[in-house]
């Protein structure tokens, strides 16, 4: 049903109005100060289907087949897929399933197959097909018709062949197969057979359909979590099925929005989603992390009902980690006036004038826009441009007039001059605010408002980055998109508050691995002043994992729109093309990366380009970079900057040290990694140095999926300096020494709980940044050691029950302890949270940290009790989790096991401010209470 590629409207850039409440029905819309400008959340009231994953049964396999390499293009379908081709001639050859036809070649071929007879489906069951596994992409026609497109190996999938089958035959199957590399062909098993469950089919996208019995979701919704894991799914995602969903929302329109303009603006589906409007199908939108928007100014019924039908299928991945899948962003209608300025147009440029960039005297703001006329007749405007400070206060304006032509646009441009401007970094992340009005016949009609900060950036081929003159180093971290509990459908305070618990751990810098992140991570690092490198997820025009060689490259508007949306940003300093592609040091990676570029600089020319290239540097795609990307490598610092002495250097991944909370001894039966993993030769190549600006770790969280080193029964990885939950693990406090050395830290591990192991050696590691460290057991010294910078010192302590401490020494006093302690039982439960209150909107949450204590309040490390949750008032539970990467308990529950100690409560607020009573239970514990308050 992949009728087109969904509309992204042109010219586009971050433009955003002020929001206003939920939409609801028949509500009266909060006033605007941008005339009809209206931005009406579209997150509350979803019906929710998530579509069964049948189960074949009475099955016939399907083993003989025929085969057509095909050796230049893909071939003709319509003639291919003719079920009255004949295949006895014209290089066909027969073949089996789990034949390799391809022995590497990139190209594509046709296998085709009659199926044979099979009794009418009995009442209640549908026909299917099963297809182990088609390698690379498969795309399914029964009797000429096209059925499915499966995009992605490794995973089973289902056809249903209601629309197509003839029940008194013949069925002439043909499917072609798209591979990239490696293996290809139809390298599983393939089963015809019978699934219990009728098919929904297209009927859901029509307005009289009966969703009654489906669940009302709020947005952002990550189904995939939801589910249960399976060691027969993908590895890489995670082990959760992905099965295809559809969502399904009624509004109403006023009467009085007749003649505007309407969209309706999606964050970010996962994925490869097809929308309709009142039945009328508005396309496709495959990309699972770039927003979009519809124009549905034609589909919309005014003055009554429309329905809204979402279908998503996230089991064609676009990476190889967990993906999830849903409505996982934000939903807008955004109405305005016919004549209004384009969406994502808006480009705010400051420039510091002069030399003095610490201290400017002052800055150019230069402003471009574009403005839309969607009448039949030339309008004439009025566009008023003002500049406010953090404090609302005008500090800027100026005006323009403009004739539009008919169902046109016209752009224009503007230069304020802002004076004494306040500097936007990362300790003082000052923002400013343009609001453009516009004005016809002397009435605001149309306006937005746009964040944008003032600063310089600089990467210089010896000396690193620089902000605002000052030498800054890139202390960053990857990340990907999903947190423990709710996937990747994290709220905006959730977003948030990661980011400040990798502020607190020293780092300034954020990589968007591997895809443009949702806008409201962007407003966040914007205010708490956190730097972003923000990364496209392809090299080219394609959605597999990595890019063939034979990829085009002409559309390119997935990257266009990550641009158009993000660069008004002042967190971003760097626009990464993509991540370590198997093309990036040839040819082919040079052509698609000068293209690319191409398209970053035509809507922004003021921020460098990189990529994240794990080979090939100074070849291929680096020949169109302005800042070379080194994933790990990093014995290749000093040759590459030798052979390219004005080439500045990032480490755009430098390091996956895998490691799990609390865990001190490799187990590969329960799926778990020692944290003594020695990652301080990481860092320490990038802080000695100074020609690189900097590096970012992978990762600063752990994520569903990738578990590596291990398969099954891990579920999530070990790479992360805070677990899934955001509990630091013990790499988290190296980091944290040297990314914050004004701050004396030291850090003891492992735990001192190792009963039964008296007398035998315990290996004891301390981090820090003092200049040495002194460690007693029970008050006695047992020797103080010199610290080398960015390393660790360790001792072999033989264990006796009771108090581990170390000190550590700058200029010969003690400035930093840190100690560990032999527990007693678990005996009681401890709540907190740095998230006391909640806004009442009906999707933010809160985080309660759950610690099992003993007697004495102190945190059992080795404890696993299972604690029991209940949530009364004003708020629910969204999730649960512990950051144990093998654990298989639901992310959403009323329970979870601790892991070592601790575990982690979600809690979503309701849509009424009031108080929310959180109590945990676990049996032969003191139970625990804490309050959150739901505000608005």
């Amino acid at each position: 049903m992949k009728v087109q590629k969904s509309l992204i409207l042109l010219p586009l850039a971050v433009a955003l109005s002020l929001p206003s409440p939920a939409f609801a029905t028949h509500r009266a819309r909060a006033e605007s100060p941008f005339g009809e400008r209206q931005k009406i959340l579209f997150d509350a009231n979803w019906r929710f289907f998530r579509e069964p994953t049948p189960h074949l049964e009475k099955t016939v396999p399907i083993t003989d087949w025929v085969y057509l390499p095909i050796e230049e293009g893909a071939g003709d379908a319509r003639v291919l897929a003719d079920p009255n081709l004949d295949t006895s001639a014209g290089g066909w050859k027969p073949v089996k399933t789990g034949t390799d036809v391809f022995e590497g070649r990139v190209g594509f071929a046709w296998f085709r197959t009659t199926l044979p007879p099979i009794a009418p489906p009995p009442k209640g069951y549908s026909l299917y097909l099963l297809f182990e596994n088609v390698d690379d992409n498969g795309t399914v026609y029964l009797n000429g018709k096209k059925l499915y497109y499966h995009e992605g190996y490794g995973e089973p999938f289902v056809v249903p062949l209601a629309e197509a089958w003839r029940s008194n035959g013949p069925n002439l199957l043909a499917v072609q197969v798209d591979n990239t590399g490696g293996p290809g062909g139809i390298l599983g098993d393939v089963f015809l057979g019978y699934a219990k469950g009728a098919e929904i089919g297209s009927g859901a996208a029509q307005p009289d359909f009966n969703d009654s019995s489906w669940r009302i979701v709020h947005l952002p919704h990550d189904y995939v979590i939801e589910g249960r894991f399976d060691p027969k799914a993908s590895v890489s995602h995670g082990f959760l099925p992905t099965p295809p969903a559809w969502y399904r929302k009624t509004f109403y329109l006023p009467a009085s929005d007749r003649g505007k303009s309407l969209w309706l603006y999606f964050e970010g589906i996962f994925r490869d989603s097809d929308v309709w409007l009142n039945g009328k199908f508005l396309g496709n939108h495959p990309s699972g992390y770039t927003s979009f928007f519809y124009n549905i100014a034609k589909a919309a019924h005014f003055g009554g009902k429309n329905v809204l039908a979402v279908h998503v299928d996230p089991g064609n991945y676009e990476g190889w980690w967990y993906e999830g899948g849903g409505i996982y962003r934000h939903v807008w209608l955004i109405v305005t006036n016919p004549v209004h300025i384009a969406q994502w147009t808006t480009f705010v440029n400051p420039q510091v004038v002069g030399d003095d960039v610490e201290h400017p005297a002052m800055a150019q703001v230069n402003v471009h826009t574009t403005v839309e006329n969607n009448t039949d007749v030339e309008a004439a405007c009025r566009l008023q441009f003002r500049v406010l400070d953090a404090e609302n206060h005008l500090v800027a304006q100026t005006d323009s007039t403009v004739s539009i032509p008919p169902n046109g646009t016209r752009k224009v441009a503007v230069l304020l001059p802002l004076h004494a401007p306040h500097l936007w970094s990362l300790e003082s992340p000052y923002l400013y605010k343009l609001q453009i009005s516009v004005l016809r016949d002397g009435r605001i009609v149309d306006g937005n408002e746009t964040n944008f900060g003032v600063r310089t950036i600089r990467f210089d081929p010896n000396q690193g980055f620089f902000l605002n003159g000052k030498h800054v180093e890139l202390q960053g971290t990857c990340n990907h998109q999903d947190f423990a509990g709710v996937g990747i459908g994290m709220p905006d305070s959730l977003l948030e508050w990661r980011i400040r618990k990798l502020k607190e751990m020293g780092s300034n810098a954020y990589r968007c691995s591997h895809n443009p992140p949702a806008p409201e991570l962007l407003d966040a690092c914007d205010r708490i002043g956190m730097l972003v490198m923000d990364e496209n997820r392809h090299l080219g025009d394609v959605y597999t994992p990595k890019t063939p060689p034979n990829a085009p490259y002409s559309d390119l508007s997935d990257l266009a729109s990550m641009v158009r949306r993000d660069r008004n940003h002042p967190c971003i300093i760097l626009w990464s093309l993509c991540n370590e592609e198997g093309i990036q040091g040839t040819p082919a990676g040079e052509r698609m990366g000068a293209a690319m570029k191409k398209v970053v600089e035509s809507l922004d020319p003021t921020r460098p380009v990189t990529a994240a290239m794990n080979g090939g540097w100074g070849y291929g795609l680096s020949h169109v970079l302005d800042v070379q990307g080194i994933n790990y490598s990093y014995g290749v610092y000093d040759s590459f900057h030798q052979s390219h002495p004005n080439f500045p250097i990032v480490g755009s991944e430098i390091g996956s040290d895998v490691s799990d909370r609390g865990i001190y001894a490799n187990d590969p039966a329960k799926g778990y990694v020692s944290a003594y993993n020695n990652a301080e030769n990481t860092w320490k190549s990038v802080a000695t140095h100074p020609f690189v600006a900097g590096g970012f770790v992978w990762t600063g969280f752990d994520y569903k999926g990738e578990p590596s080193p291990y398969g099954w029964p891990c579920v999530n990885s070990h790479f992360g300096l805070m677990d899934l939950c955001g509990f630091p693990k013990d790499d988290y406090y190296y980091y944290k020494a040297w990314w914050d050395q004004e701050h004396p830290l030291v850090h003891l591990f492992p735990h001192w709980n190792w009963q039964g192991k008296e007398g035998q050696p315990i290996d004891v590691w301390c981090y820090s940044n003092c200049d040495a460290v002194e460690l007693f057991l029970n008050g006695k010294s047992l020797g103080k050691k010199e610290m080398p910078k960015y390393w660790h010192v360790e001792w072999h302590v033989p264990y006796s029950p009771g108090v581990l401490e170390a000190k550590g020494y700058r200029n010969g006093q003690v400035v930093a302890t840190d100690r560990v302690e032999t527990t007693g039982p678990p005996a009681a439960i401890r709540l907190t949270t740095s998230t006391p209150t909640i806004k009442a909107d009906g999707e933010e949450v809160g985080i309660v940290e759950v610690a099992i204590v003993d007697a004495q309040g102190r945190v059992v490390p080795t404890a696993d009790n299972l604690v029991h949750f209940r949530v009364r008032g004003a708020g629910s539970i969204a999730g649960v989790g512990n950051g144990d990467p093998s654990d298989h308990e639901p992310d959403q529950a009323n329970y979870r096991h601790a892991f070592n100690g601790l575990c982690l409560l979600v809690v979503r607020a309701g849509n009424r401010p009031g108080s929310i009573e959180v109590e945990a239970t676990s049996e032969g514990l003191r139970s625990a209470h804490l309050r959150l308050e739901a505000v608005r």
